[in-house]
């Protein structure tokens, strides 16, 4: 039968009909809506078969992972960070034993390598038979929270570090840890500014082992050298993603350390517009430094740039209170040297007056000139006597003017050396040439700054003190460069060359070896002397540019001459150096380790290698000790 003759039939099949379309039309609204939310839905979503092959994403996920749908349909992406691998797979477990899964914490890798710390909510898809087809996720992107909580975290523990910290290497040591686990990577280093020497050095180093960090802290280079000086100069932070394409990241790094970098972020430490110094972080475990990166250690930066500075200062402050009451007690045993080594040669020249005066008495040649001379010259002693009292008195009162005092004993010394030539002849043509040597060596000097190549002069000057040290059983090793010329007086510079080469073979024993280098640093002509000898102690380096520390015994004068293994001497040339930089513009620093077989000042070395238990080489000596002496004048 038809249904045309069922009345009732064909209601009923067009009600059903009708009802199909309604439910067709809803179904559809359905899918459009869900795709409506799907699309403006700002957490990334996505659905995939149960053979992990990808069947949708939305737009969100897109913007957040970087991978499209077009990318991935029918796929498997690499998402899952291989440490995770174990922890996806209970996640997974627990999504089909519940049939979902909420605020389930990881983490998931992006599209170009940055991993993201995500949270997972989702569910299981049936097919219309009620079987599990496949799952449905949605990823909550919490990375800037999480790097924000962990940064406050961070900075919360640095601001109560400020206060617990007495010494800045400790502090910075502290603040360089928080800062290689806030970013994650492996190797972080806080670089700071030797404003004097115009140099960046490791000041904290956080990589693989203490072995490894100190070999970072034994490099300093020039300011404007490598990723860290460029960013020091300019001031801008500045991420290398490759360093070996890299042109002007600083390779000698690498060479000094068992560093291996990969990429790099460097980021100034600035007080107001002056940088004080640079943190740089190499080799991120997970992806590429990013802008996030730089925001992050600027905010910490900030945090730590005025502490760092503050306690620096401090330290400084406390370390020229010592040395300045190490350099009194220092400056009262010289002046007090001084005083009493005025007595000798006095003593000497009042007895041989008096014995002069006998003498001439008893061949009965004491004439009422003679005796008036010799009344003269007595009345000077007296004088020269007087003063050194006066020099005990002044030190005693701790009121003690070098200048004036020393102006006294020169005038007085002329006058006692024309009064000793006036008794031995009476020939008033040797009298004025007294006069004009003492005027030549004490009186006060023109002298004319020109310019000068110091490579004519190191190599002249070396020729020319060849006589003084040729008695010396030790290597020299110039490694004279080509520089531009330096400007001041010839008579200086030799002054200066002098005095450090002589220094140099001073604390240098017989078998050791001294380098003369001449070469160029930023442009400038650098001499370095450096002997591998016995070195300074820390006490002797901080007093040795104000010649305070003790003269030896004065036996020493005299069995041993310049350019003697241990001579002593005065040691006025260091001093005499310094001042000259302040008055012709150069630096001059000095590098200097202690032998640790000789480690105090008393301690005596036996001035010769093979004569020493500790060296079985040459080698085992230099590498023990010595001394570099940095001259760098200034264009």
């Amino acid at each position: 039968m038809k249904l045309a003759d069922n009345p009732s039939a064909l209601q009923a099949a067009q009600n059903a009909e009708k009802s199909a379309k309604q439910l067709y039309q809803k179904s559809r609204l359905a899918q459009k809506r869900l795709r409506t939310l799907l699309k403006f839905l700002p957490d990334p979503v996505f659905a995939f078969t149960r053979d992990k092959k990808i069947e949708y994403i939305n737009p969100a996920f897109e913007s957040v992972f970087g991978w499209t749908l077009k990318d991935v349909k029918g796929k498997t992406i690499k998402f899952i960070p291989d440490h995770l691998m174990d922890q996806a797979k209970q996640g997974m477990k627990q999504l089909f034993k519940n049939r979902s899964i909420h605020d389930f914490e990881t983490q998931r890798y992006t599209k170009d390598g940055r991993i993201l710390d995500i949270v997972i909510n989702g569910s299981i898809l049936y097919d219309e038979h009620g079987a599990p087809a496949g799952q449905v996720l949605i990823l909550r992107d919490m990375t800037a929270e999480k790097r924000m909580a962990k940064t406050n975290q961070a900075l919360l523990r640095i601001s109560r570090a400020l206060h617990q910290y007495q010494e800045l290497g400790d502090l910075i040591a502290f603040i360089n840890k928080e800062i290689q686990a806030l970013i994650s990577v492996e190797g972080a280093f806080i670089l700071l500014a030797d404003e004097s020497k115009d140099q960046l050095y490791f000041f904290s180093a956080q990589y693989r082992d203490l072995e490894s960090e100190q070999k970072f802290k034994k490099i300093r280079f020039s300011a404007d050298q490598g990723v860290s000086g460029r960013v020091y100069k300019t001031g801008t932070p500045l991420i290398i993603p490759d360093a070996a394409n890299c042109s002007f990241y600083l390779r000698r790094v690498n060479d000094e350390t068992d560093l291996v970098t990969r990429n790099m972020l460097s980021v100034p430490i600035k007080i107001k517009d002056r940088t004080i110094g640079v943190v740089s972080l190499v080799n991120k475990h997970h992806g590429e430094f990013d802008t996030t990166d730089i925001e992050l250690l600027s905010m910490v930066n900030n945090t730590i740039a005025l502490p760092i500075e503050n306690t620096r200062i401090h330290e400084e402050l406390i370390k020229s209170y010592k040395e300045l009451k190490t350099l009194n007690h220092a400056k009262d045993k010289v002046i007090n040297h001084l005083a009493h080594e005025l007595k000798t040669p006095v003593s000497v020249v009042s007895a041989a007056m008096s014995l002069l005066s006998k003498k001439l008495r008893a061949l009965d040649m004491e004439t009422p000139l003679i005796k008036k001379i010799f009344n003269r010259g007595q009345r000077n002693l007296d004088r020269i006597l007087d003063i050194q009292y006066e020099v005990e008195d002044l030190l005693r009162k701790n009121d003690f003017k070098a200048y004036n005092i020393l102006n006294k004993l020169l005038e007085a010394c002329k006058d006692e050396l024309t009064l000793l030539m006036e008794t031995e002849t009476d020939n008033e043509k040797i009298i004025n040439r007294v006069h004009d040597v003492i005027e030549r060596l004490f009186g006060p000097k023109q002298l004319h700054a020109r310019s000068l190549c110091m490579e004519d002069h190191l190599t002249h000057q070396i020729e020319h003190l060849k006589p003084e040290f040729q008695h010396r059983n030790c290597i020299l090793n110039p490694r004279i460069e080509k520089t531009v010329p330096v400007f001041m007086p010839p008579e200086i510079l030799g002054i200066i060359t002098k005095g450090i080469i002589r220094n140099a073979f001073e604390y240098t024993p017989d078998n050791g070896k001294i380098d003369i280098i001449l070469t160029t640093t930023g442009g400038d002509p650098e001499l370095i002397i450096k002997d591998y000898g016995i070195g300074f102690t820390q006490e002797k380096l901080y007093l040795i540019f104000e010649n305070y520390f003790s003269p030896p015994e004065s036996i020493d004068y005299s069995t041993k001459k310049p350019f003697d293994f241990n001579a002593g001497g005065r040691g006025f040339d260091l001093l005499r150096i310094k001042i000259f930089s302040e008055r012709y513009h150069f630096i001059i620093w000095i590098d200097s380790h202690r032998c640790p077989v000789i480690p105090k000042d008393t301690d005596v070395c036996p001035g010769d290698i093979r004569l020493c238990p500790a060296c079985n080489t040459p080698d085992d000596c230099f590498n023990s000790g010595g001394t570099s002496v940095h001259i760098r004048f200034q264009s």
